[in-house]
């Protein structure tokens, strides 16, 4: 199960990557802010997000859940042994 969910990360770190690159800044919009754009204002439209933008969040919301998850897992996988709980006095070989 952890190794599917590695994957799955793994997937969508490159995907969010991607996506993030992908998109234009907000100041690539500027210089046409001041041309003949009734909706534009200096820091660009501000409309709802696009759907680069809702799947590169849904992509990040994932990103986070997964790395809680994997986390989360890895924490309980070693057993802890104390050399305190074991106080004997160990015994050499008969051969010395």
């Amino acid at each position: 199960m952890y190794e599917i969910f590695l994957v799955l990360y793994l997937l969508c770190a490159i995907a969010l990557i991607a996506l993030i690159l992908m998109q234009r800044g907000k100041g690539a919009d500027m210089g046409a802010s001041f041309g003949s754009g009734g909706s534009n204002t200096v820091f660009g439209s501000a409309g709802s997000g696009n759907f680069l933008t809702r799947t590169t969040t849904i992509l990040a919301v994932a990103f986070f859940l997964l790395s809680l998850i994997l986390g989360n897992m890895a924490t309980g996988t070693g057993e802890v042994e104390e050399d305190w709980n074991d106080l004997s006095v160990p015994t050499l070989p008969d051969d010395m």
